[in-house]
């Protein structure tokens, strides 16, 4: 069987004098990239090695991640990998990410376990503890944050199944406005 593999992040610079480059998260995802995780640089270099181990993280976050790299021990070598981006194996990247990848939930039908009302994720909201998805249907609007005790899992077809905490429900349509 083939390896599945998933863009995680664009180097958006070359920082210091050692070879260190800054990545950013790719659609929406949050920061995957940790120690030790192997990554493809695509497009490749035209020289030298195109998969390289991940030998530090710091400042893991959305916007940006100062990162070191197996093998790139210069600032020309971090230069000529500006405008790149990492590519990783999916087996490899955390288990939960699903639950974060825009890509995956958007249009996604979502059942309260509550009520049994129905609707579709159309936007994920990035929080600076949790994520939050905006969710219409028939009822109105719903915004679902994204922590354990509501969504205890995405599977990756059908219907995700959320239990909103008491005292959220859904908001009518046209209220507010």
């Amino acid at each position: 069987m083939r390896d599945r593999f998933r863009v995680i992040a664009r180097v958006q610079k070359a920082h210091g004098r050692r070879g260190e480059v800054v990545t950013v998260p790719v659609h929406g995802l949050p920061s995957v990239v940790r120690e030790g995780l192997s990554v493809a640089v695509v497009p490749p270099p035209l020289r030298g090695e195109r998969w390289h181990e991940v030998v530090s993280v710091s400042g893991d976050s959305r916007s940006g991640s100062l990162v070191a790299l197996s093998g790139v021990t210069t600032i020309e070598d971090a230069e000529a990998l500006v405008g790149a981006h990492l590519i990783a194996r999916a087996e490899d990247l955390p288990a939960d990410l699903a639950l974060h990848d825009p890509e995956r939930l958007v249009g996604r039908v979502v059942r309260d376990a509550r009520d049994g009302a129905v609707g579709v994720i159309e936007e994920v909201m990035t929080g600076p503890a949790n994520d939050v998805w905006v969710v219409r249907g028939e009822r109105g609007e719903l915004l679902v944050p994204v922590v354990d005790a509501v969504v205890r899992e995405v599977a990756p077809e059908g219907e995700i199944a959320v239990t909103p905490p008491q005292g959220l429900a859904w908001e009518p349509r046209g209220a507010g406005q």
